[in-house]
């Protein structure tokens, strides 16, 4: 205990509370005052105690030694060792050895500082908001016995002093959460709506696309060999030499058919997963170029891929089908190389290309670009598209948060 006259406490009352104006945040206004709270009960360790929304959870903001305690974000009240007095079951603690106290050392208290620190003299009163604790002031010293019942009565009014700075920038903190939160679900709500948008447009053109290559290549096709058949059947000279170009070309026409559907339906996706899907994809559109496009693809997502919903694969397949397609028809590339990576946070694809680059082909795969952004931000993932290694090519990435204990890749 301090003996001080009580215009020296005055003194140190009112110097408390000028510190505190303009403070931002709760670890410098319990800093800034610390030097004059000592004046008044001298101090080792300084806590404020914040109970978080709810009172179910706390964290502590302190001065002088560094412990645990302020480095947990939300640690469960229960298991605190002023757990009584953040309930409001006392209306103080005092201890003269907090290391011996059986008060601090019940089953899963949280007590740790207590003994690495020598933290033997405790004392703790609760700050209240119009009869609501909503935090705790503690005062910690290494000597034994060191605080009586004056210090706690001193330590109630620096308690109310803080309280209404505490309040406040809980408060604003608060404030700021919610903005936070509102913010971002807006524009959520804002992204996906565009998005919506995007992608039924795109549908929408796909729709027409399939459509016209139906009508233009296949329809065509079909009605061609139709009439062949016909004026064969009426000029009697179906022999087998006369219906080889017939069957050649219904063999063409199979061919297209298959490849529109293909491109409609990710059927190998379906059948063998994402990575084989990507591979199976890579093969087959640089072996149609015959430009001996040279390709390789690496999986290191350790059954990640397995996880993925079903439209959430859909999704990344179309995304890495769509570049690289753009690789392949406007970058000229001497290979393409695809890298898919995951841990316990994100999964993640890159496509990367040895072309001539986003730069020059940028007018002719803009609307492929935008598909992707759509793609990508439907299923919360985020997209990038930059030059390669030292300015050469192209490097298409998306990275998918996946969630955890659960479920890989759903979105929100």
């Amino acid at each position: 205990m301090l003996h001080l006259a009580p215009a020296s406490l005055f003194d140190h009352y009112l110097g408390i509370s000028r510190l505190l104006a303009g403070q931002l945040d709760f670890r410098s206004a319990i800093r800034s005052v610390a030097a004059e709270v000592a004046h008044i009960i001298p101090h080792d360790h300084l806590d404020v105690c914040v109970l978080l929304e709810g009172g179910n959870y706390h964290t502590a903001y302190e001065t002088g030694i560094e412990t645990a305690w302020g480095e947990i974000a939300g640690a469960p009240v229960v298991n605190s060792p002023i757990r009584s007095l953040l309930r409001g079951e006392v209306d103080f603690l005092l201890s003269d050895d907090a290391m011996k106290d059986p008060r601090f050392h019940f089953e899963g208290a949280f007590k740790r500082p207590i003994v690495e620190q020598s933290l033997r003299s405790r004392l703790h009163v609760p700050m209240k908001v119009q009869g609501t604790i909503i935090a705790a002031l503690s005062c910690s010293s290494h000597r034994a016995g060191a605080y009586t019942m004056e210090d706690v009565e001193r330590a109630r009014i620096i308690a109310d002093l803080l309280t209404p700075y505490f309040f406040a920038l809980q408060a604003a903190e608060q404030a700021q959460r919610s903005a936070i939160v509102e913010a971002e679900a807006r524009a959520r709500e804002e992204g996906l709506r565009q998005g919506a948008l995007k992608l039924t447009e795109a549908l929408e053109q796909e729709r027409q696309r399939i459509g016209m290559d139906l009508h233009d290549q296949t329809l065509a096709d079909l009605t061609r060999l139709a009439r062949r058949i016909d004026r064969l059947s009426r000029n009697g000279e179906v022999t087998p030499e006369a219906l080889e170009p017939v069957s050649r070309s219904l063999q063409h026409c199979m061919q297209d058919l298959r490849q529109i559907i293909e491109q409609a339906k990710p059927s190998v996706l379906q059948l063998f997963g994402l990575a084989q899907a990507i591979e199976h994809h890579l093969d087959r559109s640089t072996r149609d170029t015959g430009s001996g496009i040279e390709w390789g693809l690496v999986d290191e997502t350790s059954g990640a891929l397995e996880r993925l919903e079903p439209t959430v694969s859909v999704a990344l397949f179309r995304i890495a089908q769509e570049a690289i397609n753009n690789a392949v028809r406007h970058a000229a590339p001497l290979a393409i190389m695809v890298r898919l990576e995951a841990d316990d946070e994100q999964l993640s694809i890159e496509i990367s290309d040895d072309g001539t680059g986003l730069a020059k082909a940028r007018g002719r795969i803009g609307g492929g670009i935008d598909n992707m952004k759509t793609r990508a931000r439907l299923i919360s993932a985020r997209f990038t598209i930059g030059p390669g290694h030292n300015n050469r090519g192209t490097v298409v990435r998306v990275v998918l948060p996946l969630a955890p204990n659960g479920p890989a890749g759903e979105p929100d």
